[in-house]
């Protein structure tokens, strides 16, 4: 292995081991795993939400969004509820205890990073954009659709309507 080979192992190492820490801080912080937090946020960045809409907006299947709403119900932080005009639609909501565990949880992870990453000088931004790409593909990982809005920041996602 070549000296460079070697530093840009060590450099994926330290992003996974940075990733791996704050997730395990977060779920010892709001005593919620890292996808279930986002999930939450998500929730209350819309108001209220169908799974299929959450899960767009958060790039999780479907399958895995209905198994996180399952859990953050079950532990009383989100409610569930039938659509009036059409009882096949399901919206989630954020419940006050909900509120509560996003107000004491620590910042994503991605926050930090995109505050840092605007700092930078826009031929920055867009080598170090090239760079990462070139190692997702090296890696052979798969290309993941964008979110149909962004990640729930404190800014928060637009509102969904309620039938939508």
């Amino acid at each position: 292995m070549t000296d460079a080979e070697a530093r840009v192992l060590s450099a994926i190492r330290r992003i996974v081991h940075a990733v791996d820490r704050h997730s395990k801080t977060v779920e010892k912080a709001a005593g919620l795993t890292l996808p279930q937090l986002v999930v939450l946020a998500a929730i209350r960045a819309h108001g209220q939400v169908t799974s299929a809409r959450l899960s767009a907006a958060v790039s999780l299947s479907p399958a895995t969004v209905t198994v996180i709403l399952d859990k953050l119900e079950a532990r009383g932080l989100i409610e569930r509820y039938r659509n009036v005009e059409d009882r096949r639609i399901v919206h989630s909501r954020l419940t006050a205890s909900g509120a509560q565990v996003l107000a004491r949880a620590p910042r994503f992870l991605h926050e930090r990073f995109v505050e840092r990453f605007a700092q930078l000088p826009a031929a920055r931004q867009e080598a170090m954009l090239r760079a990462l790409v070139e190692v997702a593909d090296l890696m052979g990982a798969p290309a993941v659709p964008a979110p149909a809005a962004p990640l729930p920041l404190e800014a928060g996602l637009a509102a969904e309507a309620p039938g939508g």
